[in-house]
């Protein structure tokens, strides 16, 4: 008799967008020219000062495991920063650094989430959330959220769709795959709600850094009980590193490192080092250099897709992510995706990833690649269109 799989890895689903980029990828190894506005991941790489410090960790420090919630000067650096970006002082101990953003998630979601319990969630949003919580025999209660919502959830949404199994909410801002951005007044109507209510909020805060003409605030300064998890992979450019971090109370980060020694032992050493460097005037000074660029693709690929018959009602102000709507192209953005990778050689990501509110309906770019790419990919989406009608 052959080895029975559980429910839960039959029921977990694959993340749709990495399908893509692993056909993609079989493309261009037989030499197709595959153009990327698919993954979430800048083309940018770490900063250059990053990569000297990491040279220099392999020669002086030795990389042996660190304390599971991180070697103290980087919590020491983020709680700095973290003043430094919002004005909101918080103890290093109320620092946990991650193995990447996708820790922080598990932990806080096997902190905070009982068996049989559920998180209410913006729907669309981020693909692997829902499957954290069903690794740990939990759930995703979904709440469909349109443009006119700002693809966000609010206080009445909350309130109208608790029940006796929400345990909490878990929101993200800047959202993938919408960009959008909440409000300071609507992070704190949210997180008085579910206070009431006795449940919990997790925030996402990935893309925090990456936004265009708004100003974010984190979740801790408006609810100091929120976990909230930030990375080095958005902002920072620092993706294969896999490095994030939380805040929260020192209560509940205490509580998750225990989890983590368990799961993960510690975030991998050598990029906890280089991290250090992530702070420093030097990097900044990148890091916001490309947040400029990242603005100058993403005016150039909304006007590229509204010109070829897209529709994107409410500009992206985060992120780096146009969730456009294909409606007047194609009844089945799945398989559009997939045809558009085959004939045309460019990657891009159907909305079925993100949930399932009018999914069919709605793609989602990615400007994570140069000007010229992104040029070139109107050109083909154009002709591919075109061959299409």
């Amino acid at each position: 008799m052959s080895v029975q799989w559980t429910a839960r890895a039959r029921e977990i689903e694959s993340f749709k967008v990495m399908d893509l980029l692993k056909r993609a990828q079989e493309l261009s190894d037989a030499g197709r020219d595959i153009v990327h506005l698919g993954a979430g991941e800048p083309d940018f790489g770490a900063a250059p000062s990053v990569v000297e410090a990491a040279k220099r960790a392999l020669d002086e420090v030795r990389l042996g495991y660190t304390p599971t919630g991180g070697i103290w000067p980087l919590r020491e650096k983020i709680a700095q920063f973290h003043y430094q970006r919002y004005g909101q002082r918080i103890d290093p101990a109320q620092v946990l650094v991650t193995a990447g953003a996708s820790a922080g998630l598990l932990l806080s979601i096997t902190l905070l989430v009982e068996q049989g319990k559920h998180l209410l969630m913006a729907d669309p949003g981020y693909p692997c959330n829902r499957q954290f919580l069903r690794a740990v025999e939990a759930g995703a209660f979904s709440i469909p959220v349109s443009s006119e919502q700002n693809f966000q959830l609010d206080r009445d949404l909350v309130r109208n769709n608790w029940s006796e199994n929400t345990a909490g909410v878990l929101i993200a801002s800047p959202a993938n795959p919408t960009g959008a951005v909440l409000s300071a007044d609507a992070i704190k109507g949210i997180a008085e709600e579910t206070r009431q209510q006795g449940g919990a909020l997790i925030v996402d805060e990935i893309y925090h850094g990456l936004t265009y003409d708004v100003n974010t605030t984190s979740a801790i300064g408006i609810d100091p009980n929120a976990v909230v998890i930030n990375s080095f992979s958005k902002y920072f450019g620092m993706t294969g590193w896999r490095l994030g971090w939380m805040v929260s109370s020192v209560e509940a980060i205490a509580e998750m490192e225990k989890i983590a020694q368990n799961l993960f032992i510690s975030a991998p050493t050598l990029s906890q080092y280089a991290a250090l460097s992530a702070f420093e005037p030097e990097a900044i000074e990148v890091f916001e250099a490309r947040k400029q660029e990242l603005r100058e693709r993403r005016d150039l690929l909304l006007e590229g897709l509204l010109e070829l018959g897209f529709k994107v009602p409410r500009v992206p102000e985060g992120a780096f992510y146009i969730y456009a709507d294909a409606s007047e192209l194609t009844s089945d953005s799945f398989a559009w995706c997939w045809r558009l990778l085959e004939d045309a050689g460019v990657v891009a990501t159907p909305g079925a990833d993100f949930g399932c509110n009018h999914a069919e309906q709605f793609v989602r770019f990615a400007y994570t690649t140069s000007k010229q790419n992104i040029a070139l990919a109107l050109e083909r989406i154009g002709q591919f269109v075109k061959s299409e009608s």
